[in-house]
């Protein structure tokens, strides 16, 4: 199963990336999605390559965003498809048969869709207003997941993302999605990584709490 806390990179520059990337790693995070947009391709390749000997290192799985050839060519863990990306199913053709395939969806129809061709999870938001993406999808809130997720009959994960913060988790996690997707509020503090981690497995850690027997005679 795909692990429920996700980091998409973020910076300036390639070099900050693999850097925040790093500290990602270092401080336990289970999957990363080298996110690069506005680079040329030859520099996403490089950047790839050594976010691969990076995430290799700490046994991170490592997603791609967009670029599928490149997640094919440096064995990333699989590939991430915005709206405006690649089809999945023209993604799938091209990667080996162990490479997860993720994509973005907003609404309830985007869901469905990508459920007919077959990706492995689903990145559904934003949650809230957020600079770090351009052209922004309607905002989904609680309301937006909870309802989307009570009409989608599905076993594949579903990626809450888009804005969100340690406060929204508990919140977040009661609407039924699978995980959380977190660039700004982990890269501004890699210590919040545990704290994340912490509140999403909250409710699986109470349902697991042995509650001793009470003789009532």
């Amino acid at each position: 199963m795909i692990p429920k806390l996700h980091y998409i990179s973020q910076g300036k520059t390639v070099e900050e990336h693999l850097t925040n990337i790093n500290n990602a790693c270092t401080s336990g995070i289970e999957l990363v999605q080298l996110r690069l947009k506005k680079f040329k391709e030859a520099s996403i390749l490089e950047a790839a390559e050594k976010a691969r000997e990076i995430t290799g290192r700490f046994q991170t799985r490592l997603i791609i965003n967009d670029y599928y050839k490149i997640a094919k060519i440096v064995k990333a863990d699989g590939v991430h498809l915005g709206q405006s990306d690649s089809c999945p199913s023209i993604a799938r053709k091209h990667l080996y048969s162990w490479q997860l395939v993720g994509g973005t969806a907003n609404t309830l129809e985007d869901c469905k869709t990508l459920l007919s061709k077959n990706v492995d999870y689903i990145g559904m938001g934003p949650f809230r207003f957020t600079l770090t993406k351009e052209n922004l999808s309607p905002v989904l809130g609680l309301d937006g997941y909870t309802n989307i997720l009570k009409n989608l009959d599905t076993e594949t994960p579903i990626i809450a993302v888009g804005g969100i913060t340690l406060d929204d988790v508990s919140d977040i996690m009661k609407t039924g999605v699978h995980g959380i997707a977190v660039s700004g509020a982990i890269t501004t503090d890699f210590n919040r990584i545990g704290k994340f981690k912490q509140l999403i497995a909250g409710d699986e850690v109470q349902e697991k709490v042995w509650t001793p027997y009470q003789n009532n005679n």
